[in-house]
């Protein structure tokens, strides 16, 4: 008897440090995993609250709001306050206010703060990428196959050429006149090929020139432009996966790339009126966004499966949709969910870019301000050329098509948050980037200004009639 207890107490001994310890992962498991939401939920917070001060900002003064967004997110990133940094930008927990702060005010140790900041860092890295598949989802949904087709053989001069001219000149420059390394220069030559159509449309409806032979080139062109700017996107980006640069690789993701976009297309208008009638069958809420949003993600990994990018896929499935007769209701729902993860992308673009590597005091950041002096030189001639390709037309304002073509806008700042988040830019390319498409954005409006002559008062009411 007295051996059976002994023994029974001895099991009972081995038994229990298992049980409390479980019992103490699972309690130490629990705050941690709270600790990283109140950390993603504090990050979202900094982030829309810069997000909307930024773009409330530039709106006042005429300017994109999406340029205020970046700049809020240099605020509250790297550059300035480090509410928001990053783990794979060699940040660590000590360097943000934001973990600083959750050490004040929860159970959060400093033994495990590092952990729960990597943990936080990866959920808005997910969150921004998302916000980038929703965008380009959202900026295929509001393309018009119809108007590509319509534009002419002068608007795919002006677009080739805006594309050509810049993504040459900037990726040879980059590569043999400062030395930087081929994959790099390809990636910022390739951040010069875009142009922003809202920004561009915006202005021209000011001048009363929207609907004039210049604006219908520039409009046309732009739109054009967005096409083959992803379409490049998609191939530097699986460049960059593969760190193969040779010419068979780059002309088989071309191919591939303009193959999946024009096969999607094309496939499509198969499978649309199919998923117009599901939704049309179903009765629960929702159904027209979350069918939509089902086609998106599915295209986007099918683009990611066959190494492009997803964004690729999500921009295809938005040009599909947008031929149905659900486009306006699609696009009008849309918008709240882009609202939501759109400026997440954004202002972690301005977070991650450190201006710091452009401060001319320090030697070693001069080469940064060489590059960003460049790029920018490179990014207007290059787009400002692109309107003297129209010949026979001397009737036709050709310096405003060019300088027309200038702003980068939003689809610049895409290239340089894919760059950012690849890892392929040096700090002093992408920050180099970043001020061209600040730059470029800032200057086209006034410029346009000065090269079309300011409409009379008839030619302005009758362009607010249309």
């Amino acid at each position: 008897m007295i051996v059976s207890l002994l023994s029974l107490a001895t099991a009972i001994t081995e038994i229990t440090p298992f049980w409390l310890v479980a019992t103490a992962e699972e309690e130490s498991a629990e705050p941690e995993g709270s600790i990283i939401l109140a950390g993603v939920l504090l990050s979202l917070v900094a982030i829309y609250i810069a997000s909307k001060i930024g773009g409330e900002l530039c709106s006042r003064i005429n300017l994109p709001p999406v340029l205020g967004e970046l700049v809020g997110g240099v605020v509250i990133g790297t550059s300035v306050l480090g509410l928001l940094v990053f783990p794979e930008a060699g940040a660590t927990a000590e360097d943000s206010l934001i973990m600083a702060f959750l050490e004040q005010t929860t159970a959060l140790e400093p033994g495990t703060a590092e952990a729960v900041f990597e943990a936080q860092g990866e959920v808005i890295t997910v969150l921004s990428e998302l916000g980038v598949v929703i965008l380009l989802f959202e900026i295929g949904l509001e393309s018009d196959l119809k108007e590509l087709l319509r534009v002419g053989p002068q608007a795919a001069a002006v677009a080739i050429t805006g594309v050509v001219a810049p993504f040459v000149g900037g990726t040879a420059g980059l590569y043999y006149g400062f030395g930087v390394p081929a994959i790099p220069a390809i990636f910022a030559g390739a951040a010069l090929t875009a142009t922003s159509i809202g920004i561009t449309a915006k202005v021209l409806a000011e001048l009363g020139q929207l609907n004039s032979k210049e604006g219908q080139i520039i409009i046309g062109a732009a739109v054009i432009d967005d096409v083959l700017g992803i379409i490049i996107l998609a191939v530097v980006a699986s460049l960059i996966k593969t760190g193969n640069i040779e010419i068979t690789n780059i002309l088989y993701l071309v191919v591939s790339a303009a193959a999946f976009l024009v096969g999607t297309i094309i496939i499509g208008r198969f499978i649309s009126p199919f998923l117009v009638g599901m939704v049309n069958e179903m009765k629960t809420r929702g159904e027209l966004l979350l069918t939509a949003l089902v086609f998106a993600f599915a295209l986007a990994y099918v683009a990611t499966a066959i190494e492009l990018e997803a964004i690729l896929g999500a921009f295809a499935a938005g040009l599909v949709l947008a031929e149905t007769e659900k486009r306006k209701e699609l696009e009008e729902q849309v918008v709240p969910v882009a609202d939501i993860l759109v400026p997440v992308f954004f202002v972690c673009v301005g977070a991650r870019t450190d201006l710091g590597v452009l401060n001319p005091a320090v030697p070693s950041n001069r080469e940064g301000l060489i590059l960003a002096a460049f790029l920018i030189v490179v990014a207007i001639i290059g787009k400002t050329i692109a309107g003297y390709t129209i010949f026979g037309a001397s009737e036709i304002n050709k310096l405003a098509i060019g300088v027309g073509m200038v702003p980068r806008g939003e689809v610049g700042l895409v290239f340089a948050g894919v760059g950012s988040a690849s890892g392929a830019l040096s700090p002093s390319t992408e920050a180099a980037i970043i001020v061209m498409v600040i730059l470029t954005t800032f200057i086209a409006p006034p410029f346009l200004r000065v090269v079309f002559p300011e409409p009379s008062e008839a030619e302005a009411s009758k362009q607010e009639g249309t």
